[in-house]
């Protein structure tokens, strides 16, 4: 009961440390450039390009909290967003109505990218395949099934109405942003809500005590892929809008940067660690990091060898952390 209470405290202050972090990195890049990084526009940016990053970032913290990874997260994603521009492009052709082929390309996509989740959980849950090397595999049939069919270039031919899910602002918010928050909401409720995300817990911290506790742990670990493959089926419709196209390579950084914010956001990359919230303040802390650089005119290649950086630091931090805690406890076991 006593560890638990510490355990809480510790992550309570954990996230309110992340919170401080984005607060000055957020009053220091508008300091040094208030003409343009605290701005309405800027902000409204920053709102649109966080939807989709987010999303998938979330998706990944669901399964890393498993001890799992998933490198085929935005290939899943643009694979699926292909297959659903091929079914609204010919809706269009065939002159039907633009809700319905909205409404239908929308479902394709989700559908598809549960059916790739589910392709994922398979073999990690049922086969016992280790999730990178899965993960690893599916993104190259992914990445070759979407290059054959789009020849490597991107397509589109959505009806005009679908350019609001990506680029639409409602009640002064970007959509994207919308569907953010209710993806935020939905995964909080399901992961640190119900007896489903417990078991998500368990499994990342013992696999082997989880199955001997009763819990079907393939079951669950199906679910943790098909609900990540949902939310990526989610970051393609909004990337396919917002970019009027689908392609391969679209959100091929997101990978990195969504690993990068669920450890930032206090994740343990062996799982049985971290919070939803806390990956959307890393997702929002990596945001304004790579928004208030581009203002300063800093290379977008240097961008992302300091989001590297970051992950490379948190990760070992974290590590040495770790380390010594293991020696305070052999040091004085009672």
């Amino acid at each position: 009961m006593v560890e638990k209470l510490i355990h809480n405290i510790q992550r309570n202050l954990q996230l309110y440390l992340l919170l401080a972090i984005l607060l000055v990195l957020f009053i220091v890049m508008s300091v040094l450039s208030p003409s343009k990084f605290f701005t309405p526009n800027n902000i409204s940016s920053m709102m649109f390009q966080m939807a989709e990053l987010g999303v998938l970032s979330i998706g990944m913290s669901i399964v890393i909290l498993t001890g799992g990874i998933n490198l085929a997260l935005s290939h899943s994603s643009m694979l699926a967003a292909i297959l659903g521009t091929l079914v609204m492009q010919a809706m269009v052709a065939a002159g039907l109505n633009p809700l319905l082929t909205i409404l239908v390309g929308s479902v394709v996509i989700i559908a598809t990218s549960l059916i790739l989740g589910a392709v994922n959980g398979f073999f990690i849950a049922h086969v016992g395949v280790l999730p990178m090397l899965v993960t690893l595999g599916t993104r190259s049939v992914f990445e070759g099934i979407g290059l054959n069919i789009t020849k490597g270039s991107a397509i589109s031919g959505y009806p005009a109405e679908f350019d609001f899910i990506g680029n639409g602002v409602f009640m002064g918010i970007p959509f994207p942003f919308l569907i953010y928050i209710i993806v935020i909401i939905v995964s909080i409720l399901l992961i640190q809500r119900t007896s489903w995300g417990i078991s998500v817990y368990m499994i990342g911290g013992n696999i082997k005590a989880t199955e001997l506790s009763g819990i079907n742990t393939k079951k669950v670990l199906m679910g943790v892929y098909m609900m990540c493959g949902i939310l990526c089926g989610i970051a393609g419709i909004i990337m396919a809008s917002r970019y009027s196209s689908a392609r391969t390579d679209y959100g091929s950084t997101y990978v990195m940067q969504a690993v990068t914010a669920t450890v930032l956001g206090g994740a343990d990359i062996n799982g049985g660690e971290g919070t939803i919230i806390g990956t959307v303040i890393g997702v929002a802390i990596l945001q304004v990091i790579s928004s208030g650089l581009n203002i300063l005119g800093v290379n977008r290649n240097l961008v992302d060898i300091i989001i590297g950086a970051i992950l490379i630091a948190v990760l070992s931090i974290r590590f040495f952390t770790k380390f010594e805690r293991r020696i305070k406890k052999s040091e004085n076991p009672v």
